[in-house]
């Protein structure tokens, strides 16, 4: 009897060791196989920009455009448009890229959050891809000790995807107090199904109407990490049609 019973003990650590190395090897694949199709995909939308970039500037270098300003500027707005897409997509790289350093610390100093939420508004304003209206209310003089860089990369990827989310015109309200920041918009909103994943890594919102919008699912996972690391939180609350507000909330020691 004992002998048997050691047998079938045995015979359970095996199957459970085989299940657990099975389940080990099946994660890991499909991790493999989400990096390498970020990759393919990252790599095509690189060579995209630079491409037609490439393109515009041949046609300014080898046509006489000169005596055709209306041509030459539209071939200088498009290769600005795709260098400034470019550059959005290699800050996405490096952001994810540093955010997976454990290592990473931060350079926290004071910071005037009203003169950073105008000077930042001011930069996507310009962008002309389409009408943008941002509105940045502040509660008085606020100040908070954070990474400067890693903050403006937090809220410009927040307006980035209120533009990219929306119609032919946005409306975003920035409100800021001694407690968080508020950016609320006038986009499509988030299904309520997706909302408890929209900071998950590569997770992108499936919006059937909105094929024209690329991107990577990096971005709000990278906003989520570099908070928590400064000690704060974001918060979301969407309704598809109505617009998004996301909160970030501030450390109360730190604030």
């Amino acid at each position: 009897m004992g002998v048997i019973v050691s047998i079938f003990l045995l015979m359970l650590s095996f199957a459970a060791a085989f299940w657990y190395l099975f389940r080990t090897v099946s994660r890991l694949r499909t991790i493999e196989e989400m990096k390498d199709d970020f990759v393919s995909n990252m790599t095509h939308e690189l060579k995209t920009p630079i491409s037609i970039a490439y393109s515009a500037n041949d046609a300014l270098l080898n046509y006489d455009t000169s005596n055709d300003p209306e041509k030459k500027g539209a071939y200088l707005t498009i290769a600005m448009k795709q260098l400034k897409r470019l550059g959005e997509l290699v800050e996405n790289i490096l952001a994810m890229s540093m955010e997976r350093r454990k290592t990473m610390t931060l350079k926290p100093e004071k910071i005037d959050l009203p003169a950073l939420a105008d000077e930042i508004a001011e930069a996507q304003r310009m962008r002309g891809d389409k009408e943008i209206a941002i509105e940045v209310r502040s509660e008085g003089d606020i100040s908070v000790t954070a990474d400067k860089s890693h903050l403006s990369n937090v809220l410009n990827n927040l307006i980035d995807n209120a533009i990219k989310y929306s119609g032919e015109s946005v409306a975003i309200n920035i409100k800021l107090n001694a407690d968080n920041i508020e950016v609320a918009d006038n986009g499509i909103g988030i299904p309520a199904k997706s909302l408890p994943y929209i900071f998950d890594k590569f997770y992108r919102v499936p919006h059937g109407n909105r094929q024209d919008v690329r991107g990577y699912g990096i971005g709000l996972y990278y906003v989520k990490h570099i908070l928590e690391k400064m000690g704060w939180s974001i918060s979301v609350k969407s309704q598809e049609g109505h617009g998004s507000v996301f909160t970030i909330k501030f450390d109360r020691h730190e604030s």
